[in-house]
């Protein structure tokens, strides 16, 4: 009876987590999967409307490779089903190994190619792509904090900034800097350290992070929060509000509370920023002024 007992419970309990990633499937939308190559298992998620993709910044998934057009193809999306166009791209858009020459319906399953890269179609709720945003996650993120990984946000940083060529718009980047970390972690231990790390991550996340933001652990204590579409003053006014924040944060371990503050440097693109390196180095160089001001304080890059 016992054994029943124990069967029918393992039962129940797969079919409530096939149950629970049915679900969650449903709530993912169609999306593009790289397959192969240096971007082998990247999830282009499309959006109802019409997603272009090329090799300009300012497409909505841009790919800078050799043999992808400016503005390659598009594929537009609704509610039920999906349908892909070529652009008049220079070598052609091919669906299946057939070049394109009419807008075309989507399949599950169908493989899009442009020069060297290759993109499988999902539909919307296809349970495949669970598989792969697993993958996606464990390979771009932080695996104390959970935020995104330096690699990832250096990908991201280079691409917006390309983007401001293109398009003009503003961008800031904000780097902070966790005050006398390590003297935190010989005092404390570095169980205590982690528990910082992974807790300032969690209320600036909760509290700080705009749809688009990219918030990363970029290597120790050090994170940076890249803001599309955000000018330098709006950039400062969040950094000061999340040092604030982390200031007044009661961080609680073994019954102690923890003194946590942090040094905040912020820039953004204009003149004479020609690449990514280019504006982090000009917040890096804020910061250092934050912690030569005495710390816990933001400043922004002066010429």
């Amino acid at each position: 009876m016992s054994d029943d007992n124990n069967s029918t419970v393992v039962i129940t309990d797969i079919r409530k987590a096939l149950a629970s990633l049915e679900e969650e499937a449903k709530q993912k939308p169609a999306c593009l999967l790289v397959v192969g190559g240096e971007l082998n298992g990247t999830i282009f998620n499309l959006q109802v409307g019409e997603t272009v993709v090329g090799r300009n910044p300012d497409c909505s998934i841009s790919l800078d490779f050799n043999g992808v057009s400016r503005r390659h193809f598009t594929v537009s999306v609704n509610e039920s089903e999906a349908a892909v166009t070529d652009l008049g791209s220079a070598n052609g858009t091919y669906l299946n190994n057939n070049k394109l020459t009419a807008p075309t319906a989507l399949k599950r399953g169908d493989m899009i190619k442009i020069g060297a890269i290759a993109m499988k179609f999902l539909p919307k709720g296809d349970p495949e792509r669970l598989t792969y945003d697993k993958l996606h996650e464990e390979a771009n993120t932080d695996g104390l904090t959970k935020c995104y990984n330096k690699t990832f946000f250096n990908n991201q940083l280079e691409l917006e900034v390309k983007k401001c060529k293109v398009t003009g718009k503003p961008l800031t980047l904000i780097i902070f800097d966790l005050d006398h970390f390590k003297k935190l972690n010989d005092t404390y231990g570095h169980d205590a350290g982690d528990y910082v790390l992974k807790e300032k991550s969690r209320v600036i996340k909760e509290n700080g992070i705009r749809q688009g933001d990219v918030f990363a652990r970029y290597g120790g204590e050090e994170f940076c929060i890249l803001l599309p579409n955000t000018n330098l003053k709006q950039g400062f006014e969040i950094a000061e509000r999340l040092r604030k924040l982390v200031e007044k944060h009661e961080f609680i371990y073994d019954g102690k509370r923890l003194p946590v503050s942090a040094s905040v440097g912020i820039a953004d693109y204009r003149q004479g920023v020609l690449t990514g390196t280019d504006l982090f180095k000009r917040a890096d160089s804020a910061v250092y002024k934050s912690k030569e001001g005495g710390r816990n304080q933001v400043n922004f890059y002066k010429a």
